[in-house]
C-alpha cells in the first residue's frame, strides 16, 4: 500500500475473536490499526503482532460498557493516532435467557455494550469523517439481527437495534462519501461461548472461524470508494447457524 493510499483503522473488541483477527488483517494488507479493547495486556499483543507485519498498531485501554465517556474518549484516541478511515465497531456480548426470566439490569446492559456503545463509537468518529467527505463504517452484527432465537431475546433485540442504526446512519451519511456495512456472521468459534452469560451447547468445530469473518471485513473495507455493500450475511456452509 503507498503512501498516498495508506489507511488508518479503529477497531474495537480488538483484544480477541473477530476482532483480534480483523486487526491482524488488516495488518497484513498495511492497515495501521488503533485497537480498542478492555484488556490492555492482550491488546499490546495483538499491537506488537500487528507491528511485525509492518504497520502503525497502538493499543488504547476502554470500557465501552461505560457510556458517558465512550465518545470523548474515542475522540480523543482518533486524535492521537491519526484520522480514522475505517471504523470496525465489533465490540459486544452474547447473553442467554428467555425474556421472561431476564432481569432488566441484564436486559440494559446487552443494550448498552452491543448498541449504544456503538452509537457513541459512531458519533465520536463521524465529525472527523464528514470533515473529510470519506470514511467507512462497519458495524458487526450478527445473523441474530435478521432472525430471532428463542433463548436469545435481548440479544436479537441488540443487534436488530444494530441493522437499523447502521442502515439509518447509511441514509444519512451517504451523500457526504461516508459508507456504513452491517455485516450479520452466523455463529462463530470465539470466546463468547465461553463466558458466564452464554449458556448453550454447539459444536463449535462447525462454526465460522474469526479470521474467515476478518477476511470478509477486510474485503468490504478495500471496495472502491465508489461501491459499498451496504449489508452482508455470512454463514458455514456446513449449514450451523
Amino acid at each position: 500500500m503507498s503512501a498516498s493510499t495508506e489507511k488508518r483503522a479503529l477497531i474495537t473488541g480488538a483484544s480477541s475473536g473477530i476482532g483480534k483477527a480483523t486487526a491482524l488483517a488488516f495488518a497484513a494488507a498495511g492497515i495501521h490499526v488503533a485497537l480498542v479493547s478492555r484488556d490492555l495486556e492482550k491488546l499490546t499483543a495483538v499491537a506488537q503482532n500487528a507491528i511485525f507485519a509492518g504497520v502503525e498498531a497502538k493499543a488504547y485501554a476502554l470500557d465501552l460498557a461505560k457510556l458517558e465517556q465512550v465518545k470523548e474518549e474515542i475522540s480523543a484516541i482518533a486524535a492521537d493516532f491519526g484520522p480514522i478511515d475505517i471504523l470496525v465497531n465489533n465490540a459486544g456480548m452474547g447473553y442467554t435467557a428467555d425474556l421472561s426470566e431476564t432481569p432488566l439490569s441484564d436486559w440494559q446492559r446487552v443494550i448498552d455494550l452491543n448498541l449504544t456503545s456503538v452509537f457513541q463509537c459512531i458519533q465520536g468518529i463521524l465529525p472527523m469523517m464528514r470533515d473529510r467527505q470519506q470514511g467507512t463504517i462497519i458495524n458487526v452484527a450478527s445473523i441474530a439481527g435478521k432472525q430471532v432465537f428463542p433463548g436469545w431475546g435481548a440479544y436479537c433485540v441488540s443487534k436488530f437495534g444494530l441493522m437499523a442504526l447502521s442502515k439509518t446512519l447509511a441514509a444519512e451519511e451517504r451523500e457526504r462519501g461516508i459508507r456504513v456495512t452491517a455485516i450479520c456472521p452466523g455463529s462463530v468459534n470465539t470466546p463468547i461461548w465461553d463466558t458466564d452469560t452464554v449458556s448453550v451447547n454447539f459444536d463449535r468445530s462447525a462454526m465460522l472461524t474469526p479470521e474467515i469473518v476478518a477476511q470478509s471485513i477486510l474485503q468490504t473495507a478495500l471496495l472502491p470508494e465508489q461501491a459499498v455493500i451496504e449489508e452482508l450475511t455470512l454463514v458455514a456452509s456446513a449449514g450451523t447457524l
